[in-house]
């Protein structure tokens, strides 16, 4: 039974939501914009989520036309996907923020960078974890232009509450304190993993069906 527009948004914005995490990104928004004024702060948070929200949009629009140039089909990729988002939804589970999300170098970067694109952008809001995401549900819609409408207005939402939460970022941290911020990660962790482990399935079960149909 082919799920509603409802069900595959709901699904959509959950996932998307969950990999891009903006509780867990807000402790590391408050460190690196400490030092900085209100106004040069809201400029920044800004300019990251644009960037974020871009990255995004083009793996969204553009990932069927790189799958294809890749020759990867589409069971192959929601398969490995699924795996990826399994291993990045670890991490949450202990309270931590997933590898996948998290930047390699030091946090704050070097000398002359501009934190709004590191790490704040990429990878913190929109790394390796979004971009999987974004080309899994990409895979789903199937090329559908309602279903990939609803996509685009899903991420813009899933960015535009992830303003919210970092414009408020010292007060949600005051308010909630850490050891709240990380059952919340754990709880979000359990539910990436589940829709991890449904990628897989989908994919398996697309996979097997391809292959009877043409036996």
């Amino acid at each position: 039974m082919e799920e509603s527009l409802f069900q595959f948004g709901l699904k959509a914005f959950v996932t998307l939501f969950v990999v891009v995490d903006p509780l867990g990104v807000a402790p590391s928004f408050v460190a690196l914009t400490d030092e900085l004024e209100t106004a040069n702060r809201r400029n920044v948070l800004l300019r990251a989520l644009i960037i974020a929200f871009g990255v995004t949009l083009f793996f969204l629009l553009g990932g069927p036309a790189l799958l294809s140039y890749l020759g990867v089909t589409v069971h192959a990729f929601a398969i490995s996907g699924g795996i990826l988002l399994f291993i990045a939804s670890l991490p949450m589970l202990f309270g931590q923020r997933t590898r996948l999300q998290s930047p390699e170098r030091e946090e704050h970067g070097t000398m002359g960078e501009d934190i709004a694109i590191f790490p704040l952008a990429i990878p913190l809001l929109s790394g390796p974890g979004t971009i999987t995401t974004a080309l899994l549900l990409t895979n789903q819609a199937q090329a559908d232009p309602s279903r990939m409408g609803i996509l685009v207005v899903v991420s813009a939402a899933v960015y535009l509450i992830s303003w919210s939460v970092l414009y408020a970022g010292e007060r949600l941290m005051a308010g909630f304190g850490e050891g709240k911020v990380r059952i919340i990660t754990r709880v979000l962790g359990i539910v990436l993993a589940a829709l991890a482990v449904q990628y897989v399935l989908n994919g398996l079960t697309g996979y097997y069906d391809a292959l009877i149909s043409r036996s």
